[in-house]
């Protein structure tokens, strides 16, 4: 059965984002890039909110001239992407669709229904995610860096309770963690 399963890459003190919106300070090295490439490579649809859509759009037409960035763009563009949104006018990549209110239910039956793992991407829409229950997994790429402010990854003022599967260490220092949700 398939999971829904929210990651992202934060700051150690939990930010997406900067206070100033910024994301640079989270790049990835080859090493975390290739490991983030080998984790997606299971996800057969992305759900998406309008920004995290507008960011992630550009692997569609990725220059393929470096192997760990084809290998990515190959692998974002063989999944379906469902994008969360009453202001975008349409989408722009192929194998995806707009849908204008994130719904619980399409979401639980999407879930259900697919013979591979389904991603939430970007915290303001795995906040409704996290909100229905829907959540069952969580990975955490934590950059060793402390931002100070921004777009918590996880939703503020939910509790979450999570169970540790997995742990792995970079040489850059970056952490990887995956948390099973737990719902008791």
């Amino acid at each position: 059965m398939a999971r829904l399963i929210f990651s992202a890459i934060a700051s150690v003190d939990g930010y997406t984002v900067d206070a100033s919106g910024s994301f640079e300070w989270a790049h990835p090295d080859r090493e975390v890039h290739a490991f983030a490439n080998d984790l997606d490579r299971g996800i057969g649809t992305y759900l998406y909110g309008r920004r995290m859509y507008e960011t992630m759009r550009v692997w569609q037409d990725m220059p393929e001239d470096d192997p760990l960035i084809a290998d990515y763009a190959a692998v974002w563009r063989d999944a379906d992407k469902v994008v969360f949104s009453s202001s975008l006018a349409d989408v722009a990549t192929p194998r995806t669709r707009l849908e204008r209110r994130f719904d619980p239910e399409l979401v639980r039956e999407l879930v259900r229904t697919s013979d591979r793992d389904v991603s939430i991407g970007g915290p303001t829409v795995a906040a409704a995610a996290f909100a229905a229950g829907l959540v069952d997994q969580v990975w955490m790429i934590l950059v060793p860096v402390a931002v100070g402010g921004g777009t918590p990854a996880l939703p503020p003022g939910r509790f979450v309770a999570l169970d540790l599967l997995e742990e792995r260490r970079f040489g850059n220092g970056t952490v990887a963690l995956h948390y099973a949700v737990n719902r008791a």
